[in-house]
């Protein structure tokens, strides 16, 4: 049980990272959220526009809580 809590602590830092990475990249903001769409389209994800945008401002208030 604890090598399975090291694992997804493991794996959340990772996608927290991934997620804060792309959000403060030097792109602008419709590129970073197409990107993010694609990348969720190939996994079988599909998010409307209210949906993507609740789920970056989402990500942003977890990466500034964590700062």
């Amino acid at each position: 049980m604890k090598a399975l809590s090291i694992v997804a602590a493991f794996l959340g830092g990772v996608t927290l990272g991934a997620a804060a990475g792309l959000l403060f990249a030097p792109e602008k903001g419709a590129d970073t959220r197409r990107k993010i769409a694609e990348v969720l389209r190939k996994k079988g994800i599909r998010l409307n526009r209210d949906e993507m945008d609740d789920l970056v401002d989402q990500i942003a208030s977890e990466v500034k809580d964590a700062d």
